[in-house]
């Protein structure tokens, strides 16, 4: 549900957090916008954000690091045609404030001074899908401690194999306000955990790496006994898995993905060629392709920002608008683009919620939230049987695309070696190359077992890193290029 009444909640946070401190109040944010738009310019925004993180770390059986740090400051952008302004500050002041309306107003032209009336007081739309606790007080420090123990204790007592453990503990408490040229208001409260394990095997002169974790938009008593063993238990048997693996076979052959995580092959491959800048700017493999059958039947995708407590989920976006379910891909037709405002100004379109940026010292952009396909109606197992031979891969490690041609290389982490429909040993060193778009035609079958992932992801795009969540059923894919060592 979309209302106004915990935007009213969330501005007095952000207020007593970012401007009263500073002796600033919405009249003052108000003047700032008149200032920039005394020239001639589209659209304007204030970004002030206020960041306390914590972290800490396990290693060779004791939290050897623990970190804690408050980030504060104020964006301010100016916009004209295609051209962005920006200047930032981690200095919250009217002075400050005045300094960078003065020089991002610029790109407006000189000679066209006006003058300008400030539009009134408008409070953004907001959804409420996650709590606006601060997770770091959520457990004290002793306890935090005891949880990256207890992490060590349980790994090591799964596998005597296990000869090394390393764990770590993140939480960030972000509050945001955003001031529009139009006069929205808006703000947000967004805590932020998350828990990694990592492990390593040893076996024969052999040695693997295995690891897991989670977190999302709540507090860290997320984390408790059965989860942490459920973290402990995955990342443990990915490395004793890859202890037996061998060399991966090389060529074309059928792939199938596995549930949750290979999902971020999807928003790789996929997800950034529908981001609305790379569309507008006709450097995307998708670009003026919306209504064109982009995929196999039965193929849809989704970036829906709006799933309570998940990693990549926003009450509002970074430039103050509610976030939405937006379907892109609807049974392989082509329906939509991710937008922020600009992209979706000069594209005729509206903001869809996707204007993101890492923090009040970058210019929002299009960005993926939590980007996922839907299931479809086969049996996982199915799936699995039905591969005469080919590559079943359950994890993935690091990856890349080109936007302009929609070709990818992506390392699995967890992979096994399938021959009429069985699985016959675990493969390392695997690396699936392929087109995104082509990819998406070459699906065969889909899993009723559509899952996301833990809640561990993060994206990068131009310099900025932002969460983002990414999920898919098992699918069966034909026809892809692996890389091997075979």
């Amino acid at each position: 549900m979309i209302s106004r009444e915990p935007t009213i909640e969330r501005l007095a946070t952000a207020s007593d957090l970012l401007l009263q401190p500073f002796g600033l109040d919405e009249g003052d944010l108000g003047s700032t916008l008149a200032l920039i738009a005394e020239q001639n310019i589209d659209d304007a925004d204030l970004y002030f954000q206020y960041t306390r993180s914590e972290g800490w770390s396990l290693e060779e059986g004791i939290v050897k690091t623990g970190s804690f740090s408050i980030d504060q400051g104020v964006g301010v952008r100016a916009v004209a045609g295609e051209k962005t302004a920006f200047a930032y500050s981690d200095d919250i002041s009217i002075g400050s404030l005045t300094d960078a309306a003065r020089a991002v107003r610029a790109i407006g032209g000189a000679g066209q001074s006006r003058r300008v009336r400030v539009s009134g007081r408008k409070l953004a739309a907001s959804r409420v899908l996650y709590g606006g606790l601060d997770p770091i007080a959520t457990l004290d420090s002793a306890d935090k401690v005891a949880l990256l123990e207890k992490v060590e204790k349980l790994a090591r007592a799964k596998d005597p194999r296990v000869v090394q453990v390393m764990a770590g503990l993140a939480s960030e408490y972000d509050v945001v306000l955003v001031a529009r040229l139009d006069g929205t208001l808006a703000a947000d409260v967004r805590p932020l955990v998350r828990l990694s394990v990592t492990v390593i095997a040893e076996q024969g002169g052999r040695s693997e790496v295995g690891s897991f974790g989670g977190g999302g938009r709540f507090g860290l008593a997320y984390f408790d006994d059965a989860l942490v063993q459920h973290y402990v238990d995955e990342a443990v048997t990915a490395a004793l898995t890859n202890l037996e693996s061998r060399p991966a076979p090389a060529g074309e052959m059928t792939v199938v993905l596995g549930p949750g995580w290979p999902g971020v092959l999807l928003h790789e491959a996929v997800g950034h060629g529908l981001e609305g800048d790379f569309n507008r700017k006709g450097s995307s493999a998708f670009s003026g392709r919306i209504g064109q059958r982009v995929a196999a039947k039965g193929v849809t995708v989704l970036d829906d920002g709006t799933i309570p407590d998940r990693r990549g989920s926003l009450n509002v976006d970074d430039e103050g608008h509610a976030t939405q379910r937006n379907v892109l891909i609807e049974d392989g037709i082509l329906k939509a683009y991710m937008q922020d405002a600009m992209n979706a100004r000069l594209m005729k379109g509206k903001p869809t919620g996707n204007g993101r940026r890492e923090s009040y010292a970058h210019i929002p952009m299009p960005r993926m939230t939590n980007t996922y396909m839907l299931g479809g109606d086969k049996d996982p197992r199915e799936i699995v049987a039905s591969i005469r031979k080919g590559l079943y891969a359950t994890n993935f490690g690091g990856g890349q695309v080109d936007i302009t041609s929609g070709k990818f290389v992506f390392s699995a982490s967890e992979a096994f070696w399938v021959e009429n429909g069985r699985i016959q040993y675990p493969v390392k060193g695997a690396t699936i190359v392929g087109s995104g778009p082509e990819s998406l035609k070459k699906i065969k079958m889909i899993g009723s077992d559509m899952r996301l992932d833990s809640g561990v992801g993060t994206c990068g795009k131009e310099g900025q890193s932002v969460p983002v969540g990414v999920g898919q059923p098992t699918l069966r894919i034909d026809g892809l290029t692996v890389g091997g060592t075979a």
